[in-house]
């Protein structure tokens, strides 16, 4: 197999949303085609991605470093053991070529568009999903197609109040979810308690709902949160302070006896050490997030959860933050905990295929080779602009 081409475009997301420290109506993302030269149905093999939502595209660094490393590597050395396939790990290898170790920022989303563009090649060639192929690749006895799922939102919008949210829960609620998140920290303290409360009303217990303060607090507020919170036994508390200030999640688990989540924002198998070792961390209980499409895809992703592992965690405390296809293949094939998922937010990327269904919390990954986008046709028509511009 021969790559002939990759080409690369951001997608403005569509919406005029803000979590506690971000509005998210300037947001763009990646999209990516690696075209080959094989066939499938007379028509050239084409493995597509994107990076993830949340954060911006990255055309700079995939252009002007990574694209020309792929293109000058010699074909076969980019092959797997089998000789048929690409291999994720030696594309990894190659477009992080004269790249210091450490720093892992924009350059691990540029990677992560290209690496798990790889993986939809491949199982495309396959005639399989993405998640059946991960599930064979790492040698997991235990696949299943069925993912836990909950809808992420709660997000503050203009002129939102308490009746708003509700609304929006009970959407998700008619849409066969059980579980919800919501945003903290954009608002007083007291106005996030009714607004809580209010939720909390929709969802139906504390164990339903989970809220995400996306890094905004110091240690005063977080703890105060703490407090304000402990009663309601939510499903877990979200980035209370930055992600890399492990010594405050340290702190903040000895005032809050729930589950707190973190690491959506650490892109590496070093910062998953670090945050297993030095910030508190509960085996059997807090929430690991890290996103395969921030942080070098599926290849560095797997030695997150091999490190977490050697750690004493459990892969079922691995929710990633995603809230698209690329997460919830990831979460089948690897047997992580559930999958985040924004079913109205964050087009053209969020939520799954057209024809999903969530049934009591859980979704049934689709039988489509790769990863599926193909089947979500707003999504699909980027890609198809994409390679129009080919």
């Amino acid at each position: 197999m021969k790559i002939l081409k990759i080409i690369e475009q951001p997608v403005r997301l569509q919406g005029n949303i803000s979590n506690a420290l971000v509005n998210f109506s300037s947001h763009t993302v990646s999209v990516v085609a690696v075209i080959t030269d094989q066939l499938k149905n007379g028509v050239p093999l084409v493995g597509l991605a994107f990076n993830s939502i949340g954060r911006y595209a990255q055309s700079g660094i995939i252009h002007s470093r990574m694209i020309p490393r792929l293109m000058n590597a010699s074909p076969d050395s980019l092959l797997d053991d089998s000789g048929k396939l690409l291999s994720p790990e030696k594309i990894l290898n190659c477009i992080l070529q004269n790249e210091k170790p450490g720093g892992h920022g924009d350059r691990a989303q540029a990677a992560s568009a290209i690496e798990l563009a790889i993986w939809d090649l491949n199982a495309k060639l396959n005639d399989e999903p993405v998640s059946a192929l991960i599930a064979r690749h790492y040698q997991r006895t235990r696949y299943s197609n069925r993912v836990s799922v909950y809808a992420a939102g709660g997000y503050y919008y203009d002129g939102e109040n308490e009746l708003g949210l509700t609304q929006e829960i009970a959407q998700y609620r008619a849409k066969g979810f059980t579980r919800f998140k919501m945003k903290i920290g954009g608002a007083s303290l007291a106005v996030d308690m009714k607004r809580i409360e209010a939720a909390l009303k929709v969802a139906g217990a504390g164990s339903h709902l989970a809220v995400d303060a996306n890094g905004r607090f110091d240690l005063k507020q977080a703890i105060d949160y703490a407090q304000a919170m402990k009663n309601y036994g939510l499903l877990w508390f979200e980035e209370a302070g930055d992600p890399l200030d492990f010594e405050l999640n340290s702190m903040l688990s000895e005032h809050y006896a729930g589950a707190l989540a973190t690491g959506e924002n650490l892109f590496s198998r070093q910062d998953v050490k670090n945050l297993a070792l030095f910030a508190g961390m509960r085996r059997g209980l807090d929430i690991f997030q890290m996103d395969p499409g921030l942080s070098y895809g599926i290849t560095e992703y797997a030695r997150m959860i091999h490190q977490l592992e050697l750690q004493g965690y459990s892969r079922e405390q691995v929710y990633p933050h995603s809230g698209q296809l690329i997460g919830q293949h990831v979460v089948a094939g690897l047997g992580l905990g559930g999958c985040e998922v924004y079913p109205n937010i964050f087009q053209p990327m969020g939520g799954f295929t057209d024809e999903a269904l969530i049934e009591d919390g859980i979704v049934k990954v689709s039988d489509a080779p790769g990863f599926g986008f193909e089947r979500k046709s707003n999504l699909m028509n980027e890609f198809v602009k994409l390679l129009a511009s080919a």
